[in-house]
């Protein structure tokens, strides 16, 4: 059975078990702290794994930043040290993963998946089933992000360079656990990540888009994820059946019903659950002891909404250039002022710390994604089917259809252009020039990084390559 088979019959498997609810204590909120002889003890490991995804240097704030501003979207608008390396594209100023944070949510998710189904663990079958789904869904994450940081995508090596993470799929809890790997293919890690996703998707309830279990993995984020990873894989017939599959099971229809409303695309962004989430971290507690919100944020760096954040990273003006007068995503931009910057300032109003001392939910997985991911699989096959998508989202933020004729790379572009619009500073634009093979281009005055400069993969910490002299680095570094 090929894998638009598997996804066919494992989104009919999804449906009959999608009014399945389990109550289970917020899964973001604990550590692991009780002994895993039942189901609450790996419950708290799953708490453990989405707190690590939540953490400011990876989707709390660095994930969403820094593949924009390392590209054409944002740019620097005061002086703090912070992001200047990335939006120069200096040498080892890149997305920094390779650490204990996502090694970590790694082997959370490898203790869960190699434990849980002991006979001596305590607990219904269902509530296992739903950690383990968990699991899977989350390793899968993880090393999807560490590939595309890391690694290039199948099919646009440089060089024949084909490296990714080192692939680990049992846990380390001891010192004799450990041991020093190479590095797998991106390959094969995609081809582990595929399997996942399928388990998840098995294993996982259908939520409504919107809904408060969007705050949990779930069979639609499951399925949306292996859609993004087989656009990244170059597989664009499994990517436009695996897109297809989930917007039917979630009502996502051909006329973008569905999708947020117009009027309601900004307001959206200030709301939890995200309206249109398929998967969303949710931040529940924060120690803001430390100076760690007004520093790190979201909210804190690129929007000022509080007189006291930081305020340093807005819309570059290529970006607002690029939008529409009638386009409703604009307005996720104010217009404001920075003393030493000539001209308007655009500061952010996607990320406004709507819960409270620079708080906010971050949607990682969003149902726009799942019309441009079947457009993009779609453009060079089938370019009415990929206008019809494209006009899909468009009548949902203001605007109306374009060009009748428009196809080849044209269309290509023009769906990469709907990509940037919609998805600005939700951690896109650097991956999407990335994965086609294009140049990285730039704002202001800043030279586009050629694909083929060794700048467009981060480089490995050093320390991992002296602690492990089988662990390759990254050509160029």
């Amino acid at each position: 059975m090929n894998a638009r088979s598997i996804v066919f019959s494992v989104i009919c498997t999804v449906s009959m078990i999608a009014c399945t609810d389990l109550e289970t204590t917020p899964r973001q909120s604990l550590t692991p702290e009780v002994a895993l002889s039942d189901v609450a003890g790996y419950q708290a490991v799953a708490n453990s794994m989405y707190s690590l995804a939540n953490t400011f240097t990876y989707y709390g704030q660095q994930m969403m930043i820094a593949p924009e501003i390392l590209a054409d979207n944002l740019r620097l608008v005061a002086n703090t040290g912070r992001y200047q390396g990335e939006e120069a594209n200096g040498d080892r100023d890149h997305i920094g993963l390779w650490n204990g944070i996502i090694y970590g949510g790694i082997n959370d998710a490898n203790i869960i998946l190699a434990g849980i189904d002991d006979e001596n663990v305590r607990g219904d079958q269902e509530e296992k089933d739903f950690i383990k789904g968990d699991a899977y869904f989350m390793r899968a994450l993880f090393y999807f992000d560490l590939c595309r940081v890391y690694g290039y995508e199948p099919g646009r090596e440089v060089d024949g360079f084909n490296l990714g993470p080192i692939l680990r799929t049992t846990p380390t809890v001891a010192a004799s656990d450990a041991d020093f790997r190479e590095r797998a293919t991106v390959t094969e890690v995609y081809e582990q990540i595929e399997s996942d996703l399928l388990e998840a998707i098995s294993l996982l309830p259908l939520v409504p888009v919107g809904s408060e279990g969007a705050y949990f993995a779930n069979a639609g984020a499951a399925l949306t994820l292996l859609a993004r990873l087989y656009l990244y894989w170059g597989r664009m017939e499994d990517a436009e059946a695996a897109a297809t599959s989930v917007m039917n099971a979630l009502g996502l229809r051909t006329n973008g019903d569905g999708l947020a409303e117009a009027g309601q695309y900004v307001q959206g962004f200030s709301r939890a659950p995200h309206p249109e989430s398929i998967f969303e971290l949710e931040l529940r507690v924060v120690d803001w002891s430390s100076v760690d919100g007004v520093n790190n944020s979201l909210n804190s760096l690129v929007s000022n909404t509080d007189p006291n954040a930081q305020f340093i990273i807005a819309a570059s003006n290529e970006l607002m250039e690029a939008y529409e007068p009638e386009d409703v995503r604009r307005n996720c931009w104010a217009e404001t002022t920075r003393d030493g910057i000539e001209g308007p300032v655009y500061a952010s109003r996607k990320w406004t710390g709507y819960k409270g001392d620079f708080l906010e939910n971050i949607p990682v997985l969003r149902a726009a994604e799942l019309y441009l991911i079947r457009a993009e699989a779609r453009y060079q096959t089938n370019p009415a089917g990929a206008r019809a998508d494209i006009n899909a989202l468009r009548s949902k933020r203001g605007l109306g259809p374009v060009d009748n004729l428009l196809s080849g790379v044209a269309l290509r572009n023009r769906i990469l252009l709907e990509r940037r619009l919609e998805f600005a500073l939700e951690g896109h634009r650097f991956f999407d020039l990335k994965r086609n093979g294009l140049n990285i281009t730039k704002h202001g005055n800043f030279e586009e990084v050629p694909y083929t400069d060794y700048r467009i993969l981060s480089n490995i910490p050093l320390e991992q390559i002296q602690l492990n002299d089988r662990l390759v680095q990254n050509p160029g570094y």
